[in-house]
């Protein structure tokens, strides 16, 4: 295991051969066993999250993956990956498992992510190590030949699965009769529809449909600004604290930013305060990002005097504000790779990346602002087992033809509009002169606190 393994030191704190806590003692099982059973996220932080009836449900792995050793398992991806050379392409999220990113071809953000999707047309397979959305958008941006798979189908997203389609089509619905359908003088709609990456296809096709466009935490201020030149206000789903950390650096009140709750009439707010919105917010979050604590930063300070706090624009407002700075993770990354030797860190995203940021700058003193290890629960069900019998069944084995598992392909009825508002995305840039930062072009917009 990689000295970055965020399952190796759940193990050691499992065993007592580490100090520190874990969220759930259940992060030393391997994923597999909750394959089946009880259905939900999974250890990790979305264990109290309600996972929709409906979800997909991942099959059993077969014995022979659950029981090998980590050093068989790496053995294995790398003699399938030879073995199929071109022909596969295997994408990994920011947030995955050392063990697996260690094999990815490319590793990056979701925007990355989406972005390297298109450059491999001649791949006849995709597999992509993150969770259900991504996939669905790596289908959604590659060629019709080209098979897209997620290693295990369990892997999805409690963000993601908090607006559905039939919640905003109702929320919208609900505006539509409130703010009528016509354009303003200057030709801007009433309202224009913005969803988070993190969500089904079915909303980026309804995105699509109705005007709108995708964002990613790294180009959030970006498509805000495409989003207001086109429309009177935005309504922003599903995550509430990437849409108000955003509009608020952008200058909208946050008395301009009402919530909208799909469980009360008209979201919670009154017909006057949805009048006088900029932007609507879903009532979505992250459940890793939920979990930093302005307490945490204050004790970070104490503690490490000079340190430079940097969290994700998902974190709680009063998060984002206590922060010396906020990013995207690739920010967040490219900020530690530019800053002096010697330079202390207190970083508030997922542990994966955290530990791995540590583990590849030694000149710096890099450590999680939360001190309980609790990984992404979904991102966490991806494991190098399943990734070796993926890969096998490409390759073929056993005396078995080749085969495409756990393949994720978007609907027709979804396919179209969802890739107007993907490729809206894709195509929207910041102004000429935008001020730049750690990130990369084309990438925003970080915040910088004084």
């Amino acid at each position: 295991m990689t000295i970055a393994s965020v399952d190796r030191t759940i193990r050691l704190i499992s065993t007592g051969t580490a100090p520190g806590s874990t969220c759930s003692p259940q992060l030393a099982a391997g994923p597999w066993e909750f394959d089946s059973g009880t259905p939900g996220y999974g250890p990790g932080s979305s264990m109290g999250d309600v996972l929709p009836t409906g979800s997909p449900r991942q099959g059993a792995l077969p014995e022979r993956y659950r029981t090998a050793s980590a050093d068989e398992l790496d053995a294995r991806i790398r003699s399938a990956k030879a073995t199929l050379g071109d022909r596969v392409v295997i994408l990994g999220h920011f947030y995955q498992r050392s063990e697996v990113l260690e094999h990815a071809d490319f590793v990056g953000d979701s925007f990355q992510l989406a972005q390297a999707t298109k450059s491999r047309p001649d791949a006849e397979a995709i597999v992509f190590c993150g969770v259900h959305f991504m996939a669905e958008t790596a289908d959604l941006l590659s060629g019709p030949d080209q098979a897209v798979i997620l290693p295990n189908l369990a892997a999805g997203c409690s963000m993601a699965d908090m607006a559905d389609i039939d919640s905003v089509t109702d929320c919208w619905e609900q505006l539509e009769e409130l703010y009528g359908t016509e354009a303003d003088a200057s030709g801007r709609v009433p309202v224009i529809p913005v969803t988070y990456m993190n969500s089904s296809a079915a909303l980026k096709a309804f995105c699509g449909a109705n005007g709108g466009i995708v964002c990613t935490s790294s180009n959030a201020e970006t498509v805000l600004k495409w989003a207001f030149e086109r429309g009177q206000r935005v309504l922003f789903f599903p995550d509430q604290h990437l849409g108000r950390n955003t509009a608020k650096a952008m200058g909208v009140p946050l008395e301009r930013m009402p919530m909208w709750n799909p469980r009360k009439p008209l979201g919670g707010s009154t017909e006057t305060e949805l009048d006088a919105a900029q932007v609507i917010l879903w009532h979505g979050f992250c459940s890793v990002h939920k979990r930093f604590t302005v307490d945490q930063i204050t004790t970070a300070r104490a503690e490490h005097p000079g340190v430079r706090v940097i969290v994700h624009p998902e974190c709680p407002m009063a998060v984002v504000d206590a922060a010396d700075e906020y990013g995207s993770t690739d920010y967040i990354k490219k900020a530690i790779e530019a800053a002096p030797a010697g330079s202390t860190f207190a970083i508030g995203t997922e542990i994966n990346l955290v530990q791995r940021l540590a583990a590849e700058h030694p000149e710096h003193t890099i450590f999680c602002l939360d001190p309980v290890v609790c990984p992404c629960s979904t991102m966490y069900r991806i494991h190098s087992g399943y990734l070796a019998w993926v890969l096998e069944a490409l390759v073929g084995d056993d005396g078995q033809p080749p085969a495409v598992l756990n393949r994720i392909e978007v609907p027709a009825t979804d396919a179209t509009n969802a890739r107007v508002a993907l490729e809206r995305m894709l195509a929207a840039r910041p102004p000429a002169g935008a001020p730049t930062s750690a990130a990369p072009a084309g990438a925003p917009e970080s915040g910088t606190r004084a």
